[in-house]
């Protein structure tokens, strides 16, 4: 019904514009025409005012919404024929509401598709606009070097709402709507269109529109005086930056800014490393590739062995755990960063001030700070839950003897990943959410492959769960549930809970001057990572909005490198394309947009999924269960996102990642030459189903034509 309408306010635009120019209409619109009309437009004025305000101004209100040429002309006319006063009111209201129906129209006939196509190159415009359009539009329209018409196209594919627009414009186009009128009542003097504007108005009006920008330069410098107010700036600093957090936004910070040859400090309390390499992605991951080995065993026929027995300690493989992280702990040492130039500070670190750090009773002074606290285990005080031995993913590797039964509390990426684990190693999980379904974020064809298998392979999952309370009978501990009205009581050897991460924004001192957090309960910073403290920036988990360690590191880049350049130059952190990838068994790998994400931003998109099932590779391996997902914008190939539930999809996942980094699509993808038999291959095989689905019917029928005939 939509598009009809579109097509509908086209066809009438399209044949008011042929009308205008199949009529000629134009030839009315110009200087010396005016001139000639001049007494008889002032005597059809003097004998009907109103009819002939009211024809001027609808004339004038429909050759602007329609962005014809000969506004100037108008213009001038309504200075000629109604005098300065009224024509500059009669005119000032016609260009206006005219320009608000060229938004309405351009917004209406082009804005979804032109979002739909380029949404992700055109979201920091977006973002622009929704927070200092009126700054925009107000200097766009004091300067008259802009032809007005192009303002108001190119405004309604912006998300810039029509009542601001309109009354912006009503005072940005008054000074040229003045310039106009008043030469209009000089009417006979004038002999071109440019004698209105002399070099000197038009440098005027270029430093009015300079002047809202200027405005906002000084209230923020205002600001910034403000929140420094109360703080003694050091005469000298001993270093250019200094971090808080050695995790990987503190390690990269820290690596960038000694590699650009800055004086940087480095302060962690804990390990080097943060949660990343202690208690997240790396002892995570080898529990898993332990585990899959197991479930490997177990599935030894398939392989064409009789039977296949692991015989293992679970202490042992928790020390196995721990010899990874140690295998991996240099490259994040004290001496390795030492050694790039990095002063490491072991020690707790207090903010003093916006240049001063105080760690273990000395205080540093610092041009800049860059915030990388990280994030810790979310535990909601549940009642009872202080009368258990409970595990978050900062724990748990501290166990030694496994448990029988593990209640995983949380159905998000981490207490999947654990549930399987865990089960996998004989471990009886029974996994609690209270949402509908685990994995909610995800596609439900996703979240449907995942539940599958994990129920496959015995985790009890009691999705709509909502936990109430914990308690103990003797030595039994247990969790009472609601599910659907009723009490459902659980019981359990250990508890695992994995319902989220929550920002570490206190106990160093951030609190103490001031720095401001997010409703989220996250640092609060603009788009260059700085927060209300210019010279204090944030990388990471502290300040989100991705808890990924890629993303703590891409961070990193541009906190340090703004730090260490601002105000000379500054970059806009980008999250355009952000992978993510959930390690349950098979994984999921995901970039850029999923159907759910789709929907709910009502952006177009067109589907195609590929099994992987039918990969040659996968056959072999016996790991033939899956699917790659891409969505593309409709009639293109540009890709919108992927998703893959596969085994290896998170390395599958990169060819889409560099794909829409680098704005090229699944043709391309199609026409790269993949190694046979690899499970690359799988990426071009879904860009051939797109392919397939578009091919030329029309055209191959008499291609087929062509062949008969040569058979002739």
């Amino acid at each position: 019904m939509k598009s009809f309408s579109r097509l509908i306010v086209f066809v009438i635009v399209l044949g008011m514009i042929g009308a205008f120019v199949f009529f000629d209409l134009g030839q009315y619109l110009n200087l010396a025409s005016l001139k000639e009309q001049k007494e008889r437009l002032l005597e059809f004025y003097e004998n009907e005012p109103a009819q002939a305000i009211s024809i001027y101004f609808i004339v004038y209100i429909v050759s602007v919404a329609l962005s014809l040429p000969g506004a100037a002309i108008l213009t001038l006319a309504g200075g000629a024929i109604f005098g300065f006063v009224t024509g500059t009111i009669i005119v000032s209201f016609a260009s206006t509401i005219g320009a608000t129906l060229a938004l309405l129209v351009a917004r209406f006939l082009m804005r979804e598709s032109v979002q739909s196509k380029f949404g992700d190159r055109l979201k920091v415009i977006n973002d622009g606009i929704e927070k200092e359009g009126a700054y925009y539009l107000f200097t766009l329209r004091l300067i008259p070097l802009v032809p007005f018409f192009v303002v108001n196209l190119v405004m309604g594919l912006t998300p810039i709402s029509a009542v601001k627009f309109f009354f912006v414009s009503q005072i940005g186009m008054l000074g040229g709507t003045l310039v106009y009128v008043n030469a209009g009542t000089q009417l006979s003097q004038l002999d071109s269109l440019s004698g209105i504007f002399s070099p000197n108005i038009i440098l005027s009006f270029a430093a009015l529109g300079i002047l809202p920008l200027a405005s906002k330069w000084v209230v923020e410098s205002i600001k910034k005086k403000k929140i420094y107010r109360p703080w003694q700036k050091p005469d000298h600093f001993q270093y250019n930056v200094l971090v808080i957090g050695a995790g990987a936004a503190g390690l990269v910070t820290s690596l960038i800014a000694a590699t650009i040859k800055a004086k940087v400090g480095l302060i962690e309390k804990d390990k080097m490393g943060g949660d990343c390499l202690n208690t997240g992605c790396v002892p995570s991951k080898a529990l898993i590739q332990s585990a899959k080995l197991v479930a490997l065993s177990r599935r030894a026929t398939e392989f064409g062995f009789k039977s296949m027995n692991i015989d293992f300690e679970f202490s042992d493989l928790m020390k196995r755990v721990s010899n990874v992280i140690k295998a991996i702990e240099p490259n994040d040492s004290v001496e390795r960063y030492t050694s790039l130039g990095v002063d490491c500070i072991s020690g707790h670190a207090t903010i003093k001030s916006p240049w001063e750090i105080e760690v273990g009773g000395k205080v540093y002074t610092t041009k800049n700070i860059v915030l990388a606290a990280g994030a810790r285990p979310l535990v909601p005080p549940f009642n009872g839950l202080d009368k258990i031995d409970y595990l978050t993913s900062d724990n748990v590797w501290k166990l030694t003897a496994q448990p029988e039964t593990l209640l995983v509390l949380g159905g998000g990426p981490i207490g999947c990943e654990m549930a399987q684990a865990f089960q996998r190693l004989g471990t009886q999980v029974i996994q609690v959410e209270m949402l509908p379904k685990i994995l909610m974020r995800e596609d439900d064809d996703v979240s449907d492959m995942i539940i599958h298998k994990l129920k496959s392979e015995g985790v009890d999952i009691r999705a709509n769960h909502k936990a109430k309370e914990f308690g103990k009978d003797g030595e039994q501990k247990y969790l009472i549930c609601e599910n659907n009205g009723h009490d459902v009581k659980i019981e359990f050897d250990q508890v695992l809970i994995a319902i989220g991460r929550e920002a570490r924004v206190t106990g160093y001192g951030i609190e103490d001057i001031g720095i401001e957090l997010t409703d989220r309960k996250t640092i609060q910073v603009n788009d260059f990572l700085q927060t209300n403290y210019p010279n204090i920036y944030v990388a990471g988990d502290v300040t989100g909005p991705y808890q990924f360690t890629h993303v703590a590191a891409h961070q990193a880049w541009f906190a340090s490198v703004n730090a260490l350049f601002s105000p000379f130059k500054k970059f806009r952190v980008d999250y355009r394309v952000i992978p993510w990838v959930t390690f349950t068994d098979p994984e999921i790998g995901r970039v850029g947009l999923s159907e759910k994400d789709a929907k709910a931003k009502n952006i177009a998109y067109e589907v195609t999924t590929w099994n992987i099932g039918e990969l040659d590779r996968a056959l072999a391996d016996q790991e033939a269960f899956g699917s790659i997902k891409v969505l593309t914008s409709p009639g293109s190939d540009k890709i919108l996102g992927a998703t893959i539930v596969s085994a290896h999809a998170g390395e599958l996942l990169t060819e889409f990642v560099a794909a829409m980094k680098n704005n090229y699509g699944l043709n391309k993808i199609l026409g790269t030459i993949h190694a046979y038999p690899t499970w690359s291959e799988a990426n071009k095989y879904v860009a051939g189903q797109w392919k397939k689905a578009r091919k030329p019917e029309k055209l191959l029928s008499w291609v087929e034509r062509y062949h008969d005939w040569r058979r002739s």
